[in-house]
Protein backbone atom coordinates (compact mmCIF):
# COMPACT_ATOMS: atom_id res chain seq x y z
CA UNK A 1 0.00 0.00 0.00
CA UNK A 2 1.77 3.40 -1.28
CA UNK A 3 1.88 5.79 1.81
CA UNK A 4 1.21 9.71 1.57
CA UNK A 5 4.61 11.01 1.97
CA UNK A 6 5.02 15.13 3.51
CA UNK A 7 7.62 17.35 1.75
CA UNK A 8 9.85 18.67 4.45
CA UNK A 9 12.78 20.26 2.13
CA UNK A 10 13.69 20.80 -1.24
CA UNK A 11 17.32 20.67 -2.80
CA UNK A 12 18.34 20.60 -6.56
CA UNK A 13 15.42 18.14 -7.28
CA UNK A 14 16.07 16.22 -3.90
CA UNK A 15 13.16 15.85 -1.42
CA UNK A 16 13.30 15.14 2.65
CA UNK A 17 10.17 13.43 2.80
CA UNK A 18 8.54 11.57 6.04
CA UNK A 19 5.70 9.48 6.73
CA UNK A 20 4.99 7.95 10.18
CA UNK A 21 8.11 9.49 11.80
CA UNK A 22 10.24 7.77 8.90
CA UNK A 23 12.57 10.49 7.15
CA UNK A 24 13.94 10.04 3.49
CA UNK A 25 15.08 11.57 0.82
CA UNK A 26 13.98 10.91 -2.64
CA UNK A 27 14.06 12.49 -6.50
CA UNK A 28 11.58 14.63 -7.90
CA UNK A 29 12.21 14.28 -11.38
CA UNK A 30 9.41 11.72 -12.75
CA UNK A 31 7.05 14.30 -11.63
CA UNK A 32 4.93 15.83 -14.09
CA UNK A 33 3.66 18.58 -11.60
CA UNK A 34 6.02 21.22 -9.42
CA UNK A 35 5.72 20.44 -6.27
CA UNK A 36 6.58 22.66 -3.04
CA UNK A 37 7.52 22.47 1.33
CA UNK A 38 4.13 21.22 2.58
CA UNK A 39 2.62 19.07 -0.55
CA UNK A 40 2.33 15.03 -0.38
CA UNK A 41 3.68 12.59 -2.50
CA UNK A 42 3.45 8.61 -3.27
CA UNK A 43 7.01 7.22 -3.35
CA UNK A 44 7.31 4.61 -6.11
CA UNK A 45 8.95 1.08 -5.76
CA UNK A 46 12.17 1.13 -3.15
CA UNK A 47 11.55 4.84 -2.47
CA UNK A 48 13.96 6.15 -4.66
CA UNK A 49 11.65 8.84 -6.18
CA UNK A 50 8.33 10.31 -6.33
CA UNK A 51 5.88 9.26 -8.25
CA UNK A 52 2.80 11.05 -7.84
CA UNK A 53 1.52 14.29 -6.20
CA UNK A 54 -0.96 13.65 -3.70
CA UNK A 55 -4.33 15.68 -3.07
CA UNK A 56 -4.03 17.04 0.87
CA UNK A 57 -7.42 15.73 1.78
CA UNK A 58 -7.14 12.15 -0.12
CA UNK A 59 -3.20 12.39 2.32
CA UNK A 60 -5.18 13.46 5.54
CA UNK A 61 -7.89 10.48 4.71
CA UNK A 62 -5.38 7.81 3.68
CA UNK A 63 -2.47 8.87 7.02
CA UNK A 64 -5.80 8.99 9.03
CA UNK A 65 -6.81 5.18 8.07
CA UNK A 66 -3.42 3.80 8.06
CA UNK A 67 -2.77 5.62 11.95
CA UNK A 68 -6.55 3.50 12.56
CA UNK A 69 -5.49 0.42 10.92
CA UNK A 70 -1.91 0.53 13.11
CA UNK A 71 -3.52 0.41 15.99
CA UNK A 72 -5.88 -2.35 15.83
CA UNK A 73 -2.56 -4.19 14.89
CA UNK A 74 -4.01 -4.69 11.47
CA UNK A 75 -1.40 -4.30 9.28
Amino acid sequence: MAVPSLITAIHNGVATVEAFGAVRTTSLMMLDEEVTVGDYVILGPGGNFAAEKVDPEMAAEALAYLTEVLAAGQA
